[in-house]
């Protein structure tokens, strides 16, 4: 071997051990995107689940991944006969999540306690980068749609059991993660109700802006929030907006989700609009909520 040779690589050499030590270096980051400078590299795990606490988040799930889902809600009833230890009423939702790819997703529940079945269909068309030049947020559009003839909640419909009452959310999910830690998201909808039976007082269509925000305070535990706020609230019934705060718990596929809210309800014009009581712990206003969301990947090519 020529001396030259063994200058070149005694320099190499030195340059690669010196490298980690420039302050003015790039990083490896860097480097790699001065190479490929139109590949874009995607941030990951803005939220760690599909739902934030009371609706969704950005994520969605990889292609082939199956969520079963068990939500609850309890709380106590202000007046009359009352439990001391366990809660007075309940209500649980049982809902499937499918992802037909990796950006699309769709999904069905069935809630026990005002009988409202719901579905979606929500599909992530832009992802946050981590490219100096890429995109600043996620965004996702999601659409959802409930029917029950039991509406117990507000009795915005009257209660008319002969008749099905429709309604239809449309949400736009813009979601940024700021470091590992802290991640937040706005979330403007639009509801539209598509049955004549309500109150003649009350708009047919409503809107609003929702926020929602996670720290991760743990490896494998974050503290999350959410806030809905309506513009144009119903007027034969006295309504609050929507809160909650709580805990998720990641344990493998295994999703746990602890929370106190106002809330009773799961559909999201229904919990949005018609949230009849305010975020107390008075007069049975204070709702302890729980989460469980299993992920199954049906698809061997899952990673």
């Amino acid at each position: 071997m020529s001396l030259m040779k063994m200058n070149k690589i005694v320099y190499i050499l030195a340059a690669i051990a010196f490298f980690p030590f420039t302050s003015k270096g790039q990083n490896l980051l860097d480097k790699l995107n001065n190479e490929f400078p139109d590949k874009p590299i995607y941030e990951m795990a803005t939220f760690k689940t599909t739902r934030l606490g009371l609706g969704h988040s950005v994520e969605t799930r990889k292609k082939g991944a199956l969520e079963i889902s068990w939500y609850n809600r309890y709380w106590n009833r202000p007046y009359g006969e009352t439990q001391f230890f366990l809660a007075d009423e309940v209500n649980m939702r049982f809902g499937l999540d499918y992802a037909l790819s990796n950006n699309f997703a769709i999904g069905v529940g069935y809630s026990t306690w005002d009988e409202v079945t719901d579905g979606y269909l929500k599909y992530k068309f832009l992802k946050q980068t981590k490219n100096k030049k890429g995109n600043i947020v996620s965004m996702v559009a999601l659409q959802t749609l409930s029917m029950t003839k039991n509406d117990i909640s507000t009795g915005l419909y009257g209660g008319n059991p002969d008749v099905t009452n429709y309604s239809f959310t449309t949400q736009l999910l813009i979601a940024r993660k700021f470091n590992p830690k802290f991640s937040a998201q706005i979330s403007p909808f639009f509801i539209s109700r598509s049955n004549g039976s309500m109150n003649v007082e009350d708009p047919k269509n409503q809107y609003g802006l929702g926020f929602g925000a996670r720290y991760k305070v743990g490896g494998h535990v974050s503290i999350v929030s959410e806030y809905f706020s309506v513009f144009n609230p119903l007027k034969s019934v006295k309504t609050y907006n929507p809160f909650m705060i709580g805990v998720n718990w990641e344990l493998s596929h295994l999703m746990l989700q602890f929370q106190m809210t106002n809330a009773r309800t799961f559909a999201e014009d229904s919990f949005i609009t018609q949230t009849a009581n305010n975020f107390n712990f008075h007069d049975g206003n204070f709702h302890f909520g729980f989460n469980a969301t299993f992920v199954l990947h049906t698809n061997k090519n899952k990673l």
